[in-house]
């Protein structure tokens, strides 16, 4: 199961790292292969471009949410947690001061 997760990332972090070179690379071979028409190739490249950013998007939020939950787990601070605290302090020293 964690082999079949860990194979998966790493397709999603491959699709998302795909640039448009190497789409437009891809397919050019394809074209000259006579596997695409251009036009079907153009359309090809505007959709796994599409699908790229996509999958960046989407393994961005994954990895956010892993972080967030490993840092909750592991019971670290977070920066909002932080400025929270530091505001808080600064209220309690301004009335101490008045």
């Amino acid at each position: 199961m964690l082999d079949t997760i860990h194979k998966m990332f790493l397709a999603g972090v491959g699709f998302a790292a795909m640039t448009k070179d190497k789409i437009d690379e891809h397919i050019k071979e394809l074209v000259e292969k006579g596997k695409l028409t251009e036009k079907e190739g153009r359309e090809m490249a505007e959709d796994m471009l599409k699908k790229s950013k996509q999958a960046k998007e989407d393994l961005e939020k994954q990895v956010e949410k892993t972080v967030k939950k490993t840092l909750q787990t592991l019971q670290i601070a977070s920066k909002e947690d932080i400025e929270k605290l530091t505001a808080r302090i600064e209220k309690l020293e301004a009335k101490k001061t008045e």
